[in-house]
């Protein structure tokens, strides 16, 4: 099995490494990442005669690395034209990333935009994420549980799976305090009081670890400017009917959450009421 990995954490995340040494289990490895780090630039591309620069890193392993300074979907676009001229890879798995991608957060998933882009090219598409944003995050439970869910996702593929991305969120919780494993369908939320002043006494409380790239960004400023930095606090919009099945509530019980996602954006109830209304 030929497998492709990316992820929107960079190259030296904790979560690729960990990722890339549970698929060498299930065949050969390459990784394709970001040079650094990439959160929530969805599925965009690095367009334009901008020099984009890759480099190999055979220190790293198992399977083929490299990096790529650009986007989560430029590096599964780059490794299609490359690696994958002749013939794609299996599949694409994306992550393991640092942070939940349930909820609307899958939305603004890079993450979840890297796989996007290997099923839009006809790619089986998984992306893995840990509810944990710390760059020590403990991935020992999806080191355990991973494997067996990666195994029934491929011998249950549908044949007409293609626009298909399977999003596996894992709850920050220990292996034994897991409760198990359920389908979901992505919950609803939205982010409020999202862009706070910058403040760099806030930023030095939170202890970034430069080496994970989420290092704060203090960029001069021009006369008349002032800065911000975006945050925000998330607001459950879930009902009480929808919220037994949602990613997100299922993930605040224990649960690990395996949401179907599809790259098509129509909305078929909607196009069924216009339709029978003769429009």
């Amino acid at each position: 099995m030929e497998i492709l990995i990316t992820n929107d954490d960079g190259f030296k995340s904790k979560g690729i490494h960990t990722l890339a040494r549970i698929m060498a289990g299930f065949g050969n490895v390459t990784v394709i990442a970001p040079k650094h780090h990439q959160s929530a630039m969805s599925m965009a591309v690095s367009l334009g005669l901008k020099k984009l620069a890759w480099k190999a890193l055979p220190e790293e392993g198992p399977g083929e690395w490299s990096y790529l300074d650009a986007t989560p979907a430029s590096c599964v676009k780059f490794a299609l034209n490359y690696k994958f001229r002749e013939h794609h890879p299996d599949v694409v798995v994306t992550g393991i990333n640092h942070g939940t991608n349930a909820a609307t957060a899958a939305n603004y998933s890079a993450t979840l935009g890297a796989a996007d882009e290997g099923a839009l090219n006809g790619c089986r598409a998984i992306g893995v994420s840990l509810c944990d944003f710390r760059p020590d995050a403990d991935f020992s439970a999806v080191e355990a549980l991973f494997p067996d869910i990666f195994r029934m996702l491929m011998e249950n593929w549908p044949e007409d799976g293609y626009g298909l991305i399977y999003n596996v969120n894992f709850p920050a919780l220990p292996l034994s305090e897991i409760r198990g494993v359920r389908f979901s369908h992505q919950g609803k939320g939205h982010w409020i009081k999202e862009f706070l002043e910058w403040d760099n006494a806030y930023l030095e409380k939170l202890n970034l670890n430069d080496e994970f790239y989420w290092q704060a960004v203090d960029r001069p400023l021009e006369p008349g400017e002032k800065g911000y930095m975006m945050i925000g606090t998330f607001v459950d919009d879930e009902t009480e009917a929808s919220a037994a099945d949602a990613d997100h509530c299922l993930l605040a019980e224990g649960y690990v959450t395996i949401t179907p996602n599809t790259l098509d954006r129509t909305h078929y109830a909607e196009l069924t009421r216009q339709k029978k209304a003769g429009r």
